[in-house]
């Protein structure tokens, strides 16, 4: 795309917002910079822009993702308290995923900033598998090393019976703090 015919930043974010309206799958920063021919640090910007108007867009280790309202109306959600080692975190997720749930978030409390949340959007194996290699592949720290292995996650599911399940299997695995 040459100069002349470069989107606008208004035509840019438009694009970001229709695009991820009309997506079930998380799209990468990378993949909007591809298709408007910017950095990928124009699209964190426009995506940063968008979020101060309100527009419901989060980032997950997969992508963004636009929340619709609607569909999130009707899945059940509970918040669990997990305490884990950082090796442990990919039985932990599989664990959840295994039975239809989708771990939303994770939560730790921070001595100084208080709760910080990271969206995880997290739904299957292979998702788990990709949230685990980045990681690794960037050496950065799970967040509940700041919090001796204490955390929240938000689970959501079609029922509150597959959350159940998956909680019996946490508690099993030692991982699940009872209420």
């Amino acid at each position: 795309m040459s100069e002349e015919t470069k989107m606008s930043s208004a035509e840019r974010q438009q694009l970001i917002i229709d695009t991820l309206k009309a997506s079930t799958q998380p799209i990468t920063g990378t993949e909007f910079a591809k298709k408007t021919n910017v950095s990928r640090q124009v699209i964190v910007q426009d995506v940063s822009i968008l979020k101060a108007k309100n527009e419901p867009i989060i980032a997950t280790s997969q992508g963004y993702l636009y929340l619709n309202q609607d569909s999130d109306n009707q899945l059940k959600q509970k918040v669990i308290v997990c305490k884990h080692t950082p090796e442990q975190t990919r039985k932990e997720l599989n664990i959840i995923v295994d039975y239809g749930v989708s771990v939303r978030d994770v939560i730790v409390e921070h001595a100084v900033y208080g709760d910080l949340t990271a969206s995880l959007h997290v739904s299957n194996r292979k998702e788990v598998d990709q949230f685990i290699k980045r990681i690794q592949n960037t050496n950065a720290r799970y967040l509940l090393t700041l919090a001796e292995g204490l955390h929240l996650h938000t689970l959501e599911a079609d029922s509150l019976e597959k959350i159940d399940a998956a909680c019996r299997d946490l508690e099993k695995a030692g991982i699940l703090v009872p209420e």
